[in-house]
């Protein structure tokens, strides 16, 4: 479908009319010259789509998940990370144990309230050490057994999201901003062996901690996985190990006395975490359809778009491309008990630049990159004017079509103020890591896409 139109200026604006219509329309004629009068054109194209497997997605982060959730649609998804610590350079025990003896060792676990699935499913979290040191890949199909000796656990907890050990008055108290003051966590007793171990290379090789890169050599990390249970999966905000110890303290009159301490060594954004995600029971989800297109994160599939830039070239030539509104229409989440959510922001970006976008750190810049948020009420994804995104390809590649991903990501906003109004800015985009999924129209309605482009004659 293609419509012309005359307009006074661009000044004036757009108006599209309504039905197929390739007759030229005047508007405001006598006021200008014939031949100064730009040509509007609203041509109508169709999109294709269909759903794509995710082997991995680039996920350099400190924030993890933990467990193992199964969706009756988006089929089973299992979660578990390997960590390095910090070390401070020239690590030492800040006093001398007891006897030389370390009392125990501790590894936690903090995760936020907002999990995926049951609260009181009872789950089993395991350790294991990692032998060989990790690699900054930060790829989520990475295999622990590469890494890990699989063989010795390092320790196993049992537990319930909503840890019924906790009272409701300290799991429900707030600071005095109401802000929650009690964290979730997990504590596995490990070995004190591991801790006796640090202790005794202070003593005999202290220069295995002088700096990141030797403690690594030293003590490579903590692959931390789920060995029982489905139903859950935990949004880990971070994670540490204490070594706890006693020692002596002088007093007066030859009274000493004895104090426990402890040595923490955290996971932090110095320091490798490898998160790892593997997605099962796919099938229905690729099977060929030509009405519906899923999004299921983290690492599982995507929507892809292919935009008829091979039949868009020759049509417009040389004409300027004005408007490409572009939005995706989903359809209901399921309503069953702990059902997914549909994310609340997607990306658009060329496929070739996926893998760049995020390990570049980038953000939208909506030239080559867009993003979309979900407004439930119409259950729509708007990315606004994609005209830069078409036209730079057209440039570019005119005898290819434009075929770009649609990706579930997470935004970390900052706040600025204009004329004193907060407004948000877009401070980080990464690869979207908590469980969600969506339904995505590709009927030939919905992939209907209005190009209006402007010729100067």
């Amino acid at each position: 479908m293609k419509i012309k139109l005359f307009v006074l200026g661009l000044s004036l604006g757009i108006s599209i009319l309504s039905g197929c219509n390739d007759d030229l329309t005047q508007v405001g004629t006598g006021i200008q010259p014939e031949n100064d009068r730009p040509l509007v054109y609203a041509d109508t194209f169709y999109m294709k789509a269909k759903t794509v497997q995710t082997d991995s997605v680039y996920a350099r982060t400190i924030y993890g998940s933990l467990g193992e959730i199964y969706d009756p649609l988006y089929g089973n998804l299992k979660s578990d990370f390997m960590c390095q610590f910090y070390c401070p350079e020239n690590f030492r025990f800040r006093y001398t144990p007891y006897n030389g003896v370390i009392d125990s060792v501790e590894f936690n676990i903090y995760y936020s309230r907002s999990w995926t699935g049951d609260s009181l499913t009872p789950m089993r979290v395991q350790l294991y050490e990692v032998t060989t040191p990790l690699t900054k890949d930060f790829y989520t199909n990475i295999d622990p057994e590469q890494y890990c000796d699989m063989q010795r656990s390092l320790g196993m907890q049992t537990y319930t999201a909503r840890n019924l050990s906790v009272s409701d008055s300290l799991w429900n108290a707030t600071n005095s901003s109401g802000v929650s003051s009690y964290q979730p966590n997990i504590t596995i007793r490990m070995p004190q062996e591991i801790g006796q171990r640090f202790y005794d290379a202070t003593i005999k090789t202290p220069e295995v901690f002088t700096d990141q890169s030797s403690f690594n050599q030293f003590f490579p990390g903590i692959y931390v996985t789920n060995t029982y249970g489905t139903g859950n999966i935990l949004n880990i905000e971070s994670s540490q190990m204490n070594i706890y110890y006693k020692y002596t303290v002088k007093g007066s009159a030859d009274q000493d006395s004895i104090v426990q301490t402890r040595e923490t060594f955290s996971a932090t954004s110095e320091v490798i975490q490898l998160n790892r995600f593997k997605n099962t029971d796919m099938e229905e989800l690729l099977k060929e359809n030509d009405s519906i297109a899923y999004l299921k994160s983290p690492a599982g599939v995507f929507t892809q778009l292919t935009i008829p830039a091979q039949d868009i070239a020759p049509i417009i030539k040389d004409r300027i491309i004005s408007n490409v509104a572009l939005s995706l229409k989903a359809l209901p989440q399921e309503n069953w008990k702990f059902a997914f959510e549909a994310p609340a922001n997607v990306l658009i970006l060329p496929k070739d630049s996926m893998d760049t976008f995020f390990k570049s750190n980038s953000v939208e810049n909506n030239v080559t990159s867009y993003r979309g948020e979900y407004t439930a009420s119409t259950r729509t994804y708007s990315f606004g004017n994609i005209a830069k995104l078409l036209k730079t390809h057209i440039e570019n590649s005119p005898d290819e079509d434009l075929v770009i991903n649609v990706i579930p990501v997470q935004r970390r906003v900052g706040t600025t103020y204009y004329y004193n109004q907060a407004q948000e800015y877009t401070v980080a985009i990464e690869n979207y890591l908590k469980p969600s999924g969506v339904k995505l129209r590709i009927d030939k309605d919905a992939m209907r896409m209005r190009i209006v482009t402007i010729e100067y004659k």
